[in-house]
């Protein structure tokens, strides 16, 4: 993928160029940017084009631990139903 189709507004090459910007700012920029993004896109293609084309470089910058944590799989919804999940709530 190449960095027009993985960064089409150009959202996450402003972000490093923001001096200061914190861990927050960039998750918001982060959720545009994925907006931004077409259905149906490989999304984490695109986020290894950006890692590749902007982290290696600044690999410190709070939107390069964004951009690694958007390729780390979420950990599974652990499930508290039944007499477990409702303990504690009959105080």
């Amino acid at each position: 993928m190449d960095l027009t189709e993985a960064d089409p507004k150009g959202l996450v090459r402003e972000s490093y160029r923001i001096e200061g910007i914190t861990p927050g700012e960039c998750r918001s920029i982060f959720m545009d940017w994925a907006l931004s993004i077409p259905v149906g896109a490989p999304v984490a293609d695109a986020v290894r084009t950006l890692l590749a084309t902007y982290a290696l470089a600044e690999p410190d910058h709070p939107m390069s631990t964004v951009l690694h944590q958007a390729l780390t799989a979420p950990e599974a919804p652990r499930r508290r139903g039944g007499r477990t999940g409702r303990q504690g709530l009959d105080a």
